[in-house]
């Protein structure tokens, strides 16, 4: 049975529907075992081919061809490769809703048993179904072996509304044409639809909203799906969104075998025909991709096709790099200026080459297209990255391991700080893709986040300032011509840097001093112990320096003022007490007075 279109059809109200597992039907399990009960107003209607079907294929388009015979006791019977040509390989993919036929081969899909188809095929490449065609009167009564029909279908795919077939919204055909939502994607997935095209490299993707309205279901790639190496129409599916994707790829040169979407070796398509019907990949038969030979190519035609790939600038140029290439060769020399758009817009040598020596096929390596803006220097700032134009990135989940790869592409050293600030619209790179070792440039998706990524990354290691001290000359910085120090003089060699971030622990580590010295024709070299530096956070520090002392002196001046408060008070209470004496009548002086007289008047009567 063989898919070729779904729909889902949507209902007034809900009703009592069997939900079929995807992932339990994937797994190989029978449907009836994935169905279970549930209650939805969506229903799926598909459509199957009636007659013709692909077998043991890599994909839903491609397989071994086999035909329903019309006999009474239907059979499927393969079909023999002397029976069968391009005109009806054409009709079986478009009755599959597949794209134009790309391979037909005898055997390519394993070789078949009894039955065999007994006509030959006589279609006219126009009808919609292949038991529609003519046959021939006399049957086939053997086929050899190694000659069943394989055939290869490709992916109905299309860029629709831009400015060439391979840039503009990106649709596929399942019944009828849909445009494709724009979740989740990232460079990676757009590549296999550039290649599945015949464009060249994924250049940039932006998601978009839709203005016609939203009860027209779009189609949606797994991405999941895709990475797993599975063909595209294999892991579409219905979805209801409000997002489609724009999709830009380079229409005459890519990169194969590279190690990420910016490397590998040059090729560049020959023989380009104007298409005025965007969907008619039949135009296409008389291209092919050519690689080019090293001495036709230099730094300045680098420089073009970098930035006709949405790269950065060549940072490798070098033959065979990414493996050598059997013919076609490119035949003329580019001659570029280096500013220039496209490579195809460059002049190109009057003169073809005939041949080109083994090894020298043009290996390019482009830079990452990421920068860190708004920072003290060029490698600290917000994280940005080019997708058509530069867009932050979102920072939710990054640690200093993935940082590191940024300040590796942009050549400054190790991360040594991340932040957060808010912000909307951006790109987003997911940390599981970067810790993959993929490249950043491949793991973009758009995100609407409030959170930009901030880096500081160590730079390049500062050059150590190194001087030398004698009591002749003093100190001085060395210098190329060398510091002069007298015979059996004592002097001082001093290695010093300086700070580089101040407020980040930039300069955390261990140091240690190498001395080295040639004599009599070796090298000699003396090696220090390691000297550990700790980076501490000095507002503790500063926190016992100034608030305990401030505190212990706040106390001081209490203890001060309330001693001085309590002497105060005990004289007054010594006044207060001879006031009540005298008050009463008897001052303190009369009274001794009075007792002197009559310890004398008693003496006397003695």
């Amino acid at each position: 049975m063989k898919e070729t279109g779904d729909q889902r059809r949507v209902e007034s109200s809900k009703r009592s529907v069997w939900r079929i597992n995807s992932d339990c039907v994937h797994s190989g399990s029978a449907l009836k075992d994935c169905a279970t009960s549930g209650y939805s107003n969506l229903l799926l209607d598909l459509t199957c081919s009636d007659s013709v079907r692909l077998v043991d294929g890599t994909s839903l388009c491609s397989g071994r061809l086999e035909v329903k015979s019309n006999q009474t006791n239907q059979w499927w019977s393969s079909v023999c490769e002397d029976d069968f040509d391009q005109q009806d390989a054409e009709v079986v993919c478009r009755e599959l809703d597949c794209g134009a036929p790309s391979v037909l081969q005898g055997a390519l899909y394993g070789e078949a048993e009894a039955p065999m188809w007994t006509k030959e095929f006589q279609c006219g490449g126009h009808e919609s179904a292949l038991l529609d065609c003519r046959s021939s009167g006399s049957d086939r009564n053997t086929c050899s072996p190694g000659k069943a029909v394989g055939l290869t279908c490709s992916v109905p795919v299309r860029l629709v509304g831009g400015a060439s077939r391979c840039e503009g919204s990106l649709e596929v055909k399942q019944g009828d044409w849909r445009p494709v939502s724009g979740f989740n994607w990232n460079l990676k997935e757009a590549a296999d639809v550039c290649r599945d095209l015949d464009c060249g490299s994924a250049v940039s993707i932006r998601p978009r909203y839709r203005a016609e309205p939203l009860n027209r279901s779009l189609l949606w790639f797994n991405t999941d799906c895709i990475d797993s190496g599975s063909a595209l129409r294999d892991c579409l599916t219905t979805l209801f969104s409000s997002s489609i994707v724009d999709l830009t790829c380079s229409d005459s040169v890519r990169l194969v075998n590279g190690t990420s979407l910016c490397s590998g070796r040059l090729e560049v398509k020959t023989n380009q025909t104007n298409q005025s019907n965007q969907s008619n990949q039949s135009n296409q038969t008389n291209q092919w991709w050519s690689s080019v030979c090293e001495d036709d190519f230099d730094q300045q035609d680098a420089e073009v096709v970098c930035r006709e790939l949405g790269c950065g600038a060549p940072s490798v140029l070098q033959g065979a790099l990414y493996g050598e290439v059997e013919a076609p060769m490119w035949t003329k020399e580019f001659q570029c200026g280096g500013h220039e758009s496209a490579l195809l817009d460059c002049r190109s040598s009057g003169s073809d080459r005939n041949t080109c020596s083994p090894g020298k096929a043009v290996g390019l390596t482009c830079s990452v297209p990421v920068r860190l803006v708004g920072g003290a220097s060029r490698c600290a700032g917000t994280l940005e990255v080019k997708q058509g134009d530069w867009r932050p990135v979102s920072g939710l989940d990054w640690s200093l391991k993935e940082a590191d790869d940024v300040c590796r592409d942009l050549d400054c050293g190790s991360a040594v700080y991340v932040g957060k600030s808010s912000n909307t619209s951006l790109w987003r790179i997911y940390s599981d893709c970067a810790r993959s070792q993929s490249a950043l440039k491949e793991c973009e998706t758009l995100d609407y986040s409030y959170f930009l990524l901030n880096l500081t990354c160590s730079d390049l290691l500062l050059q150590p300032i190194i001087t030398v001290s004698s009591s002749m000359y003093g100190v001085s910085e060395a210098q190329q011509q060398g510091a002069p120090v007298l015979r059996r003089s004592t002097f001082t060699i001093c290695c010093s840097i300086q700070p580089q971030y101040p407020g980040e622990p930039a300069h955390q580590g261990s140091y240690s001093c190498v001395y080295q010295l040639y004599v009599f024709n070796h090298n000699f070299s003396s090696e220090s112990r390691l000297l550990s530096i700790t980076v501490l956070d000095p507002r503790p520090l500063i926190i016992k320096a100034v608030v305990l002392p401030l505190a212990l002196l706040l106390v001081n001046v209490a203890l001060y003022f309330y001693c001085k408060a309590s002497r105060g008070r005990m004289p007054r209470r010594q006044e207060n007490t001879e006031l009540v004496q005298y008050n009463l009548g008897v001052p303190a002086a009369e009274e001794e007075e009075e007792e002197e007289e009559e310890e004398e008047g008693a003496q006397g009567a003695e």
